[in-house]
C-alpha cells in the first residue's frame, strides 16, 4: 500500500505527524512538495531560504533512502492525479490556517474525497494549539493578547512526535522537477549577506535551539531588547519554514528550565514561551480575520490621512533617514534578511508615525526582505505599531528614535555595526548626529548630507502631526 504526504511548511522529519503516521506499517510513502508557481508570491528573501530549505530536507530524506518529489502547479489538481498514478490509499497533510491555505485545503480535500481517496489531515502541526479552537467566554475570537495567552496557556501542549524510523518511497522514475528549476534564488546574486548570516534546514534549526537553551535562555529577559547583544533565539525563520516545530521548542525550553531547578531560569523560560504564544495569537487573528493583511482591524482607520512621499519611503527602505537606530535596522534587514524585534518596533513607529506613511508599505517591504516573513506575524506587528489593529500600541505612543537608541543601544554597538560611517562619533552625537559639533563631525570625517544624511523629518514636529491625525481616528472610533 502507498501513502502520499503533501508538504508545505513542514520541511522537517521530527514532529511531522503527517510524515510520521504515513510511514507506519509497511506502507510506501511518497513525500511531495508542490510549488504553485506564479500564483504564489513570497518575497525574495523567503524564496532564497525556501530553495535551501528544500535542498536540506531532500538530502535528509535521501539519507533515509527516500526521495522528495517536487512538482509545480495547482495542488488541488495535481494531488488527485498523483494519487491515481501511484495508487495511493491515503493522502496525509497538515492543515493550514492562513486564508489562502484554508481555501487550498478545502479544494484539495474535496477533489480527493470526490474520487474516493482517503484524506488524513493533522490540525495544529505547526502550532502549539489549533488556531481555530481558542475562543473567549462569549464564543468569539480573541482580540487582545493577555486574555488569549491565559486561555491558550491553560491548554496542554502535545509532545512532538519522533522522526519516522524508516521511509520507503516507491521504486522507479518519478515525474517531478528539480529544486533548481523552481528558480527561487535571485538571478542577480544579492544574497551574500543572507548566506553569511543563516544556514537553512532542520539540522541548523536544532543546533540553534541547542545553543539558545544551553546559553542564551538564561539571559533572555535581560538581553532580548538590546540589538547589540546576541540575546534572541533567532529561530523565527526556521519556524516559518517548518524546519522545527513550536512544540519541539516549547518542550525543550520547559525541560531545560525544569531540570535545572533554577527559579531564575524558569522565569526566563516563561518570558520566552510567552513570545511563542504571541506567534499563536497572530495566527489565531489571521485565521479569524483574514482581511487583516489588506485592511486595518478597525474600519475607521481605512480613512486615516496617510501621506504619500516616495522619497521618504525610499530613504526609510534604504536606511538613509538620518536617524542612526532606524538606519541600522533597515541596513541589517537588507543585508541579513532579519531585524531585531525591538528595532522592528522602532523602524515601524518611525514609518507610520514620524513619516505618516501607511503601515501597508512597511508590511510589503518586510514581506519582501525578511527571511521570517510570516504573513500572520508581519500583519499583526504592523497593525500593532500602526495603532489600527488588535491589541495595538495606543495611537499616542510614538517612539522617540533617539531615546530608544540611547536606552537599548547605549554604547552604540548596534549602530556602529550597521552604520559604520558613524563609528567615530561618541555619546549623544552617535545617536543624534545633527546635534554634534562641527569639531566632532570633522574628527569623524562626516559632513551631514554627504557621508551621512540630515534627518528626513524633525521628530518633535512629526510627533505632533501624528497625534493630530490619530486623534481624528480616536474621535471616529468613540462615536461608534
Amino acid at each position: 500500500m502507498r501513502n502520499i504526504v503533501w508538504l508545505r511548511h513542514e520541511l522537517r522529519l521530527t514532529d511531522n505527524p503527517a510524515l510520521y503516521y504515513a510511514a507506519q506499517g509497511e506502507h510506501e510513502v511518497l513525500p511531495v512538495f508542490i510549488w504553485p508557481g506564479k500564483t504564489s508570491s513570497p518575497g525574495g528573501a523567503s524564496r532564497w531560504w525556501l530553495h535551501r530549505s528544500l535542498l536540506s530536507f531532500s538530502a535528509k530524506l535521501q539519507e533515509m533512502g527516500a526521495r522528495l518529489l517536487v512538482m509545480t502547479g495547482d495542488a488541488s489538481k495535481m494531488l488527485p492525479d498523483l494519487a491515481v498514478q501511484y495508487e495511493a490509499e491515503t493522502v496525509f497533510w497538515s492543515r493550514a490556517y492562513d486564508p489562502e491555505g484554508c481555501v487550498l485545503d478545502e479544494a484539495v480535500e474535496r477533489a480527493l474525497r470526490g474520487q474516493g481517496t482517503t484524506c488524513r489531515i493533522f490540525a495544529g502541526a505547526n502550532h502549539l494549539l489549533n488556531p481555530a479552537d481558542v475562543w473567549n467566554k462569549s464564543g468569539e475570537p480573541f482580540k487582545v493578547f493577555t486574555p488569549f495567552y491565559k486561555r491558550a496557556a491553560s491548554v496542554s501542549v502535545d509532545r512532538p512526535v519522533p522522526a519516522p524510523g524508516k521511509i520507503t518511497t516507491p521504486a522507479g522514475r518519478m515525474d517531478g522537477v528539480t529544486i533548481e528549476s523552481l528558480q527561487l534564488e535571485p538571478e542577480i546574486d544579492w544574497a551574500g549577506g543572507l548566506r553569511d548570516a543563516w544556514e537553512p534546514g532542520e539540522s541548523a534549526a536544532k543546533a540553534r535551539l541547542d545553543v539558545f537553551i544551553g546559553d542564551g535562555l538564561k539571559a533572555y529577559e535581560g538581553e532580548r531588547d538590546f540589538p547589540g547583544q546576541d540575546g534572541t533565539s533567532k529561530l523565527s525563520p526556521h519556524l516559518h519554514f517548518g524546519e522545527i516545530s513550536p512544540r519541539t521548542i516549547y518542550h525543550a525550553v520547559r525541560e531545560q528550565s525544569e531540570s535545572s531547578r533554577d527559579k531564575a531560569l524558569f522565569r526566563e523560560s516563561e518570558v520566552y514561551i510567552r513570545q511563542l504564544y504571541w506567534r499563536e495569537f497572530a495566527h489565531h487573528l489571521l485565521h479569524h480575520f483574514p482581511h487583516m493583511t489588506e485592511k486595518p482591524m478597525y474600519p475607521e482607520y481605512e480613512k486615516f490621512p496617510w501621506r504619500k512621499d516616495g522619497a521618504q519611503l525610499r530613504a526609510w527602505q534604504g536606511g538613509r533617514t538620518g536617524y542612526p537606530i532606524v538606519d541600522a535596522g533597515m541596513r541589517e534587514l537588507w543585508t541579513t534578511g532579519w531585524m531585531h524585534n525591538r528595532v522592528r518596533m522602532i523602524v515601524g513607529s518611525f514609518l507610520v508615525k514620524d513619516l505618516l506613511l501607511s503601515w501597508r508599505h512597511g508590511a510589503e517591504w518586510f514581506a519582501d526582505t525578511l527571511v521570517d516573513a510570516d504573513a500572520a506575524n508581519n500583519t499583526l506587528g504592523w497593525q500593532w505599531v500602526g495603532g489600527c489593529g488588535p491589541d495595538a500600541a495606543p495611537y499616542f505612543r510614538v517612539f522617540n528614535p533617539v531615546l530608544q537608541s540611547k536606552r537599548f543601544d547605549p554604547d552604540g554597538i548596534y549602530i556602529k555595526r550597521w552604520v559604520p560611517e558613524l563609528a567615530s562619533l561618541q555619546g549623544n552625537a552617535l545617536h543624534a548626529p545633527w546635534t554634534a559639533s562641527s569639531a566632532e563631525l570633522e574628527v569623524a570625517g562626516i559632513t551631514l548630507g554627504k557621508e551621512y544624511p540630515q534627518p528626513v523629518v524633525e521628530h518633535a514636529g512629526a510627533r505632533e502631526r501624528a497625534l493630530m491625525a490619530y486623534a481624528t481616528m480616536k474621535s471616529a472610533r468613540s462615536r461608534k
